[in-house]
């Protein structure tokens, strides 16, 4: 199966990943969190509610990106 995977085009390999990537998503409901996963994201979620920084327009994130490839 990996062998048909490799001969396609680049084009359709990403939409593959994509829709596999999708798939995944929309069921991730049903993996069960650990307990450590659980206390970081409290951890991440208590410190963007308490530090008041909102973020920045991801225009101004990719431009940074693309600064530093």
């Amino acid at each position: 199966m990996t062998a048909n995977l490799r001969e396609l085009p680049i084009d359709e390999s990403i939409r593959l990943v994509e829709d596999l990537w999708d798939t995944i998503a929309a069921d991730q409901g049903i993996l069960p969190l650990k307990a450590e996963q659980r206390e970081e994201l409290d951890r991440r979620l208590h410190a963007y509610a308490s530090d008041g920084y909102k973020g920045r327009l991801a225009t101004e994130a990719v431009a940074d990106i693309r600064r530093k490839l």
